[in-house]
């Protein structure tokens, strides 16, 4: 006779050791949906030592669903393991429930690593109508379409209480102090983030006399691209050496937030527009200054995160129009700080994760 499952999820993940967005995400939705229903959930590790053959199918046994939220672990290291969970659960039928953040923004070959999954998932969870409709206008995955459902999407970080101080903090400080304005790029950097274009607008508030200094709090994505020597070499062009800070991987919530609660206004110039699936905005956004973001493509892009929305029509995020040039968001950004200071409203970070752990609860 065989033993019923135990868990009505088995989370695949990598352990405390994946230091990115992705993993951060997969902890936070597994430990939401344990308080929501307490012993719920299951999680599996599988990194290059962890997850043998037969543990793997052990443990998708012991659950109803299987929920992979790619990429596991850095994406070129670990991809026959959850590819093999995810057809052990097939095999074994279990539910699996696949979370997509993105798909025409995804590098080439990583994108072909993804399709089976894709093939294997019952349930695609997206968070972003347009990332929806990438796969849609695909010639080879449209059919996965029919597959999914839409989420909405949390912050993966908090604004703790307090923060930590660094020698970049102490820099921001003394630079605000010298009457330079601060403006940010939180999260990490990559070509699909526009990262250049941000130095464009730098390099017209430069002409305008307003000592920008561009400060990207994050770290670049290790690619084939060369996306680094690209962002240098565009920074020495547009003669803004000295003028840019990227601090680099920051272990610490407290770090984090006490950087972004020195920059004055945050900017994206993004060519896909502004997206549901973009939890580094909403980081940004508990800092409490002015953010300045690409308006979104769609029309029904929040209609089903009705937080996200809130935050736009309370002037949060202020939108510039599709085809604005630089010139039209280091305009945008000179009217922002002269607006009255708005006092922020406190940030339910609880209650965002729980609407996301319900939607994905739904589909187990």
């Amino acid at each position: 006779m065989t033993e019923p499952p135990r868990y009505r999820a088995l989370f695949l993940g990598a352990g405390p050791q994946m230091h990115c967005g992705v993993g951060q995400f997969t902890r936070l939705l597994q430990e939401t949906i344990d308080k929501i229903e307490p012993g719920a959930s299951k999680a599996l590790p599988l990194t290059q030592t962890d997850g043998r053959i037969g543990e793997i199918w052990r443990a998708v046994g012991s659950a109803d669903s299987v929920v992979c939220n790619f990429p596991i672990v850095a994406w070129k290291r670990v991809i026959a393991r959850p590819l093999l969970a995810l057809l052990f659960a097939r095999l074994r039928r279990r539910k699996v429930v696949l979370i997509q953040h993105e798909w025409a923004g995804l590098n080439g070959i990583r994108r072909l690593t993804y399709i089976p999954a894709l093939w294997l998932a019952n349930t695609i969870v997206m968070f972003s109508p347009l990332v929806r409709r990438e796969l849609a206008d695909d010639r080879i995955m449209r059919g996965m379409v029919r597959k999914c459902v839409l989420a909405p999407l949390p912050p993966n970080i908090a604004a703790p209480a307090g923060f930590s101080d660094s020698m970049l903090l102490q820099r921001l400080v003394a630079a605000r102090s010298n009457g330079q304005l601060i403006v940010g790029h939180f999260g990490s950097i990559y070509p699909g983030k526009q990262p250049n274009g941000l130095l464009e607008i730098g390099a017209i508030l430069k002409q305008r006399g307003l000592q920008p200094l561009i400060v990207y709090v994050g770290s670049f994505i290790r690619g084939t691209d060369n996306i680094e020597r690209k962002f240098y070499a565009r920074v020495a062009k547009l003669g803004l050496k000295g003028d840019v800070i990227v601090s680099g991987y920051v272990a610490s919530d407290h770090e984090v937030f006490g950087l972004l609660g020195e920059i004055d206004v945050f900017c994206y110039s993004l060519a896909e527009g502004l997206t549901a699936r973009r939890s580094s905005i909403l980081a940004c956004v508990q800092s409490g200054r002015p953010l300045i973001v690409t308006g979104p493509a769609l029309p029904d892009e929040f209609d089903h995160h009705p937080r996200f929305k809130e935050l736009i029509d309370r002037g949060a995020i202020l939108l510039v129009p599709r085809d604005a040039d630089s010139a039209a968001y280091a305009d945008r950004i000179v009217t922002a700080l002269k607006r009255p200071t708005v006092p922020v409203p406190p940030f339910d970070f609880d209650g965002w994760w729980t609407d996301v752990a319900n939607a994905v609860r739904a589909q187990l």
